[in-house]
């Protein structure tokens, strides 16, 4: 809630999705190089409560609060979000949930067994299940139901409106196995993340037709497979309401009814001290307040030192009763009104806190990791020196102890783009690009030609992308390519030799970074021109005033079903879901239409009437190079739940003004901020989450992906929203998802990551604190961390067991 995040989805037709969450001149060796082991990397435990079944009283009914109604209940469409997650976790089978951990986990109420039976010639996955697993009408679930999925989600019938099929273009065929409760899947070619598929799965009779896939699923599930089934949906009272389902055959639901109710973020407070709900995402403000109502409740009446009126001095409450009762009436009755009003605030904010003594705070980290994004299509990013060097300048530990600090947690950096603490594969592999080291930033900003006194030299008489430079770059870029291909070449037939993948990782890296050094200028040339006149000379612009000249048009907005973009696994589907309706800016294949660059920022996100336009560079100490200042785009969202991202971003842009960076902060509302500035690529370094995975080799490869140019002369970028990726990451990325055995793909994603790192398009900062406010009678449910929900033993602790004289009605 606290962090904005952007949806995974698209292109590739994978199953990814999204949300509200950042030596001098080489690089160094990127194999084997870190800051910290798998085996010291230990994630933060879940906090929820446990309690063994029998200490759970049966009946009753929880009300758990999600930010909206879901938009759809088929999760594999495009505008799923977090609440289709949740909700459908309940209803329909996940054949293999994520742990504690973090790694797929064989789900035994509806299989006995899933694992690969043959590799040659073809992969085979037998499944074999739960005898006793059927559908809400009775069914068995089957083989058919498997083949309607694939069938659905492969790709090959457009009439099926679907945004995640990554792995089920692979299959072959499915068939059934030795009985009705075998389904053998034969695929194509190998694929690694079997276990991510069929999950959720749904019945043959939502996935055998496109009307039924596409617009029956949408508002209803009239057949499903889980320990709740679907009773009601009401849009006048924002409801979900699910009830026991009579026909489950594992641990019975506990609760007799499930009710998932749409509360917005800045309601969430009143909700909780109202009694609507009993489970619900808060942020840090919220739980420091749930905090004090818990410290307060011996305080024996007397007036709380918190809250409304808790600032006011004893000499200000005098006067204030002074002019109350004072001969001047106006004065008098200005007071008198103020007075009352301060009254019944503190009156309403006491009941309030008497109300919050029955929640606790539950938390732990969120499974999905806030990075700073740098943008590297355009402008002084598109130099790798430029880009690493903001890296360098970076303590990421401040950062995180920025956010997670103050909420108790472990304020550790991540150190890996591809798994969190905690989970299997986990390495830091940030020593690839280096700790934080003010004098090698600096050097490398020189290196790249930014100076003290470059903002007030003339520009140099070669514009930037000459015919000379543009062939001198298509040269480097293409030895740095054959060179890549070679090194990958190596890596495949020495993996255990680590000192010959060292020298492989370290010799194309440099050569990829040499052919980015090369078109660094030719594609800055449009954007200098743009920003730096408009900074340098007339400074900032007037909120929503479109008519100065050069203006960038307004971005045109399409319908939130075309969106295709969607989540990796079900864990991380609940993760910045939020704001798949807002990325209208991408297209049928994930690519950033060219007409809808907004050059320069999105239009109205300028300063108001007055404003002062920026000092000069001299004046600042800023850097420069031919006549233009270093000055970069920091974009982050406005809202209230942002604040924390906010406080991050104002200490990276102290950071990098030591390095001499300035940095232009524009605020945007966070319904905007992703759909106008981080898909438009109308920004130069952003704040966003990533949701975690257990299956990085296909999730993580969209995020990474080397940008190519379409058709219609727009970049695809599928969801690499920083523009920056290579050739051999994608190779890295390949051999992974065919790699069947775990061990070796986990070292090819290690490899990956390093890359990633060194390519400094995207710095992960901290895992996200997960805060959620529970009834304190409530058991098994609270911040789940990695794992996924088991809803069935999720209820309120036996009054005997508790040793409460009486709960709460619900």
């Amino acid at each position: 809630m606290s962090h904005v995040g952007v949806p995974r989805g698209t292109v590739r037709k994978r199953r990814s999705l999204a949300l509200l969450t950042a030596g001098v001149l080489t690089i160094p060796v990127l194999a084997g190089c870190s800051s910290g082991g798998e085996e010291t990397a230990r994630g933060v435990p879940q906090d929820i409560a446990p309690a063994a079944r029998e200490t759970v009283a049966d009946g009753s009914t929880v009300n758990w609060a999600v930010d909206a109604l879901p938009a759809t209940f088929n999760a594999f469409q495009a505008d799923a979000d977090g609440a289709t997650t949740r909700i459908t976790g309940a209803l329909l089978p996940t054949l293999f949930a994520m742990d504690r951990t973090g790694q797929p986990k064989l789900n035994p109420d509806y299989l006995e067994s899933a694992k690969v039976i043959e590799r040659e010639p073809k992969q085979v996955v037998l499944y074999k299940l739960n005898q006793q697993a059927v559908w809400s009408d009775g069914r068995e679930i089957g083989a058919p139901d498997f083949v309607a999925q694939w069938r659905a989600l492969r790709g090959k019938d457009s009439a099926f409106w679907t945004a995640r099929n990554a792995g089920y273009e692979r299959i072959e065929k499915i068939e059934r196995g030795a009985d009705d409760l075998q389904v053998r899947v034969t695929f194509s070619k190998p694929y690694a993340d079997w276990r991510a598929l069929f999950s959720p799965l749904y019945p043959k009779e939502i996935t055998g037709s496109p009307d039924a896939f596409n617009d029956g699923a949408r508002t209803t599930l009239k057949n499903t497979a889980g320990p709740f089934v679907l009773r009601s949906v009401s849009k006048s009272k924002g409801t979900v309401t699910l009830a026991r389902n009579p026909r489950w055959w594992g641990d019975r639901a506990k609760l007799d009814t499930l009710v998932f109710r749409a509360v917005a973020a800045k309601d969430r407070t009143q909700a909780l001290a109202d009694g609507t709900v009993d489970v619900a995402d808060i942020d840090a403000a919220t739980a420091d307040r749930i905090t004090l109502a818990r410290r307060d409740r011996g305080n024996n009446g007397q007036p709380l030192n918190h809250g409304p009126g808790a600032e006011i001095t004893p000499a200000q409450a005098l006067r204030s009763w002074a002019q109350a009762h004072g001969s001047d009436e106006d004065v008098a009755e200005i007071a008198q009104a103020a007075r009352e009003k301060n009254r019944k605030a503190v009156v309403a904010y006491a009941a309030e806190q008497k109300a919050l003594r029955d929640f606790a705070v539950r938390k732990s980290l969120e499974p999905a990791y806030t990075q700073l994004a740098l943008n590297g299509e355009s402008g002084p990013l598109a130099d790798d020196r430029v880009r690493r060097a903001v890296a360098r300048a970076l303590d990421r530990e401040e950062l995180a102890r920025t956010v997670l600090g103050p909420l108790g947690l472990p304020a550790k950096p991540l150190g890996s783009h591809l798994a969190l603490a905690g989970q299997p594969g986990y390495k830091d592999g940030s020593g690839a690009l280096g700790e934080q080291n003010t004098k090698e930033a600096q050097a490398l900003l020189a290196d790249a030609g930014w100076t003290r006194g470059g903002a007030a030299e003339p520009p140099k008489d070669t514009k930037a992308g000459s015919e000379a430079e543009k062939k001198d770059g298509k040269d480097a870029e293409a030895d740095a390519e054959k060179k890549t291909t070679d090194d990958a070449d190596k890596d495949s037939e020495k993996e255990t030799d680590k000192d010959s993948t060292d020298k492989a990782d370290k010799d194309s890296a440099d050569n990829e970074a040499a052919a980015e050094r090369k078109k660094a200028d030719q594609a800055s040339a449009d954007r200098d021109s743009e920003d730096s006149a408009a900074s340098r000379d007339e400074g900032l612009y007037i909120v929503g005033d479109d008519s100065k000249p050069g203006a960038p048009a307004p971005a045109t907005v399409g319908s939130a079903s075309a969106v295709h973009v969607l989540a990796p696994a079900r864990t991380a589907a609940v993760q910045g879901t939020a704001l798949l309706r807002q990325a209208g800016l991408l297209g049928e294949d994930g690519a950033v239409a060219a007409t809808d660059k907004q050059p320069g920022g999105a239009a109205g996100a300028y300063a108001p009437v007055g404003t002062a336009a920026p000092a000069p560079a001299a004046a600042k100490g800023q850097l420069g190079k031919d006549g233009k200042t270093l000055t970069l785009r920091f974009v982050l969202p406005s809202g209230p739940g942002s604040q924390s991202l906010r406080s991050v971003g104002d200490k990276i842009a102290v950071m990098l003004e030591k390095i001499g960076i300035g940095t232009e902060i524009t605020k945007v509302p966070d319904e905007s901020y992703f759909k106008d500035h981080i898909a438009s690529g109308a920004y130069d370094l952003a704040l966003y989450s990533w949701p975690a995975t257990a299956y990085p080799a296909t999730d993580g490869r969209p995020i990474y992906a080397k940008p190519e140019p379409a058709t219609d002369g727009s970049l695809l970028v599928e969801q690499n929203y920083t523009r920056v990726g290579t050739d051999h990451i994608d190779q890295l990325f390949d051999k992974a998802a065919a790699e069947l055995d775990e061990k070796a793909a986990r070292e090819l994603m290690k490899q990956a990551d390093a890359r990633i790192w060194a390519a400094a398009g995207s710095i992960p900062l901290f895992q996200r604190p997960q805060l959620v406010a529970v009834d304190k009678k409530l058991a098994n449910v609270g911040a789940f961390g990695f794992a996924a929900p088991r809803y069935q033993d999720i209820g309120f602790k036996n009054r005997q067991a508790a040793g409460s004289p009486a709960d709460r009605k619900k």
